[in-house]
This record gives C-alpha cells, structure tokens and sequence, in this order.
C-alpha cells in the first residue's frame, strides 16, 4: 500500500510491458528572538549553522498552488502507528516478480483487443484514472474468459482488485481478488496463489481486518515454503510483520522483517528490501529506538534511490528526518529534510512539501531556534490552508501556539 499503500504501479507498468520482466527567512518577532537568547549561549554555534542551512531552502509562493492540486497524489504514508490505511504494505512487484506472460500461445484479433485493452487500462491508472482502467480491465476480462485464457482471466482479476482498493471499494476488490486466488489453485499457479493471497490480505489490511489479513499472509507464507519461493517467503514475512505492527506487536513486527530482509537480499528484490527496511525503521522507532530506525532508514534510502524508488525513497528520507529529530541531531535532521524538500518539488507533492515545512518547523523549535520554528509553523498552515487539510493547520496552529506561549 503509500507503496505506501496498495501498490498499482508496478501492475500498470506490467500491462504496459507485457512480457517484461531552510527556507527563505521571514522576518519574525521580537520577542520570540529574546526567548532564543535566553536559552543561552551553549547552542549558539548550532543555531548558526542551523540558519545557514535555512539560506539553502527556497519557499514557494503557495497563491496559485490550488491549480495543481487535482495532479497531487493524496495517499501519503507516515509511520505505522495508529494509521487507517497503514503504510509499508508490500505486494507482488508483477512485471518483476510474477512473470505471467500475456501471449501464451493463444493468437487472434480477440486476443491481441483484449491484450491492447489491459495495457490501455495500465495507462489509465498511471494516470490515476482508475475507474477509465477498471472499464478496460472489465472489457478485457470478458474477452479472455470468451476465448478461454484463464492465465489472463487470473491476471485481469488481480488488477482489478488492486485498482477496486484503490477507490475503496473493498468488497469488489475482495471479491476480484479471492477469484484471481480460485483460478491460481486451480491450475496449480503457485505463484499466482502467492501474489493474490498477498495482495488479497494487503486489502484486508486496508480495511482493518487484521485477523483475516494475518490468515491470508500466513497462507501465502505457507504455500511459498512449500515451493521454495524466496521471493514469496520474503513478501509475506514482510507483510505478516505490517499486521504484528498494526497490532501494536512491533518486537514481534520486528523480528518478522529482519526475517524478510535476510530472503529480500538474497533474491536480490533493491524495492521489496527498500520497502522493508522502511517498514524496520518505522517499528524501532515505536519502540523508540531512534538509532536503530536511523539505520534502517538509511539502508532504504540508498537501495530507493539507486532504483528510482520515488515512494520508498520519500519514506525513507521522512523516518530518517524524524529519527535525527527523536535523538535530537538537528543539523542532520535539516540535512535530511534538504533533501526531502528538494524531491517533494521535483515530482510537485504538496504533501510530501507539508511535511518537510512541519518537520523543519519542528527542527528549529527542539535547536531553541524559536524565530525560524515560527516561519515554518506559519508556511506549513499557509499550505495546509491550499490543500484544504483542516485537521492538519489546526494540529500546526496548536504547535505554534504551545511554542509561543509555554513559559
């Protein structure tokens, strides 16, 4: 899942190929500079690095931000504390991981519109039109179950209900996804069984039902001992571990990844072990252990960045901001926030920029550097304002409020 969410990407990418395998300083009050000064002299050579750094980051006007709001894409993923829809989540990587091949043997004008079809589909939901791709993937699924290419039925199903999760339309994609399981089981595909088992249990993950997601991960655990998949075993492990975290179980949550990461490696899967390192760094730091999340994160910082994992790496550079925050390193929290800033305005994510704005806010506050704090506390409202987050400008607002006002 925001990856960290459900992943459709990589689905889209696999119906697309077939076959393939800080700031600018604001002026500030008087009286929040004679609060800094109070703090003493010890952090003054903190502070002034800390203001240097500030130079780098260039704050953007937010006045016209609205008319690239409908470009955002809204389903962020922070740590795995008390989410709804819970981050980390890991599916089957189709295009990599799957290896289904779309032209099986099967030829003819039916077959070649149904294949155009589902990549049509693919390009639709890259787009984020997900409904548009649902209609191609229904119309491509009646196709091949006229012909009789079930491999492809079983395939279509899976996109659907990754898609059908996607707009939150659980039971369709429950629904999809136990079809997509049937069809594997019957043809003895096991590696579709792990694939729909994995993201069958991801949605039930999405939906809170824990119980049911553990079941599911636990089969498809199962199913891929017996058939010698790492990959499999890798990819369960991971997600069985996202449950024992959403359980509040994080040493358990714990152990499952390092279990994963050990098979990650060994099949040489750069996302799936980028993914998992993340979802290690967000359970040390619920058991506050911010020196070990700080490892991790950045084990999954270098493993996205050298894949082009724009997801992971957002995660990764947001754990790792946070853990220098927690073990109060603040010149290398603000390093690390250079950066987020910088790749949030590359792919033009308002949220990902919230997030560097608070968390720079949040930096200055614990250095005692109270008049940059209160800058970015107030750009960080201003964009929440844009992106219409009412619960977040008012938790940035009480912030900012405590700031000024505690003695």
């Amino acid at each position: 899942m925001e990856r960290e969410c459900l992943s459709v990407k990589a689905i889209a990418l696999a119906c697309a190929k077939p076959g393939s395998t800080a700031a600018k300083r604001f002026g500030s009050r008087q009286h929040l500079g004679k609060r800094s000064r109070q703090r003493g002299d010890s952090r003054g050579l903190v502070l002034k690095k800390l203001a240097h750094l500030a130079r780098g980051v260039i704050v953007n006007s937010y006045g016209t931000a609205t008319l690239t709001l409908l470009a955002l894409i809204v389903l962020s993923s922070t740590a795995v504390l008390g989410q709804v829809v819970p981050s980390g989540v890991d599916t089957i990587d189709l295009d990599q991981q799957l290896d289904i091949p779309l032209n099986n043997g099967l030829q003819g004008e039916e077959r070649n519109q149904a294949d155009l079809l589902l990549r049509l589909g693919g390009q639709a939901q890259r787009r984020g039109f997900f409904d548009k791709a649902i209609a191609n993937w229904l119309q491509a699924l009646d196709i091949y179950q006229r012909i009789g290419d079930f491999q492809a039925v079983g395939l279509t199903y899976e996109y659907l209900g990754v898609a059908y999760a996607k707009l939150g339309r659980y039971e369709k994609s429950e629904d999809a996804l136990r079809r997509r399981v049937g069809l594997a089981r019957s043809q003895e595909d096991f590696q579709g069984q792990i694939s729909g088992l994995n993201n069958l249990g991801t949605v039930f993950l999405q939906s809170r039902n824990l119980k049911a997601a553990r079941e599911t991960f636990t089969e498809a655990l199962k199913i891929s001992r017996s058939v010698n998949s790492q990959q499999g075993e890798g990819l369960s492990l991971s997600n069985l571990g996202l449950v024992a975290a959403n359980e509040g179980n994080y040493f358990e949550a714990i152990k499952r990844y390092e279990n994963a990461l050990t098979l990650r490696i060994q099949t040489g899967d750069p996302v799936g072990e980028a993914n998992t390192r993340n979802n290690l760094g967000d359970a040390y730091r619920a058991v506050n252990n911010p020196r070990e999340a700080s490892i991790s994160y950045q084990g999954a910082l270098r493993l996205a960045q050298s894949s082009l994992d724009v997801s992971s790496e957002f995660r990764a550079l947001r754990g790792l901001a946070q853990s220098y925050i927690a073990r109060e390193e603040y010149l290398a929290a603000l390093n690390v926030l250079e950066q987020h800033m910088a790749l949030a305005r590359k792919e033009k994510n308002l949220d990902e920029e919230l997030f560097s704005l608070r968390f720079y806010a949040h930096a200055y506050q614990g250095a005692g550097n109270f008049l940059n704090a209160r800058n970015f506390y107030e750009q960080a409202i201003a964009l929440a304002g844009v992106l219409g987050d009412t619960q977040q400008q008012a938790l940035l607002r009480n912030d900012l409020a405590q700031m000024i006002y505690s003695p």
